[in-house]
């Protein structure tokens, strides 16, 4: 398994599409075998190219602060499972994760510099 988080300095980005990158944690026996990082491509999300970016690379679980339902809906569709609500150093979220104990808010943000999501 290889899960995403959207971050900046260390931490879970509030906003999945304005993080400064991705910090990719590979997944193996339920421990984290490798991380690595993948920039953040500019602009909104859901309008770029990084959930078939994401997908390319094996990534199959997103944990995220907040993310519109455009965004939410384009990773899905690209077979990446979205969990939201997530806040905190990476590293605290993806133990916390992998032991069971993250699952998503069911939250997501309605408002903000993006438009006409969908």
């Amino acid at each position: 398994m290889k899960i995403a988080i959207p971050t900046r300095d260390g931490l879970v980005d509030s906003h999945f599409g304005h993080c400064d990158h991705y910090t990719l944690y590979n997944i193996v026996d339920g421990q984290i075998s490798d991380i690595s990082t993948l920039p953040s491509p500019q602009g909104c999300g859901c309008k770029s190219n990084i959930a078939s970016v994401l997908q390319e690379l094996g990534v199959t679980v997103m944990l995220a602060g907040s993310m519109g339902e455009g965004a939410k809906n384009k990773l899905e569709t690209h077979n990446i499972r979205v969990v939201r609500g997530c806040s905190g150093a990476v590293e605290s979220v993806i133990e916390a994760f992998l032991k069971g104990y993250i699952f998503d808010s069911g939250v997501g943000c309605a408002a903000h510099e993006c438009s006409d999501h969908k």
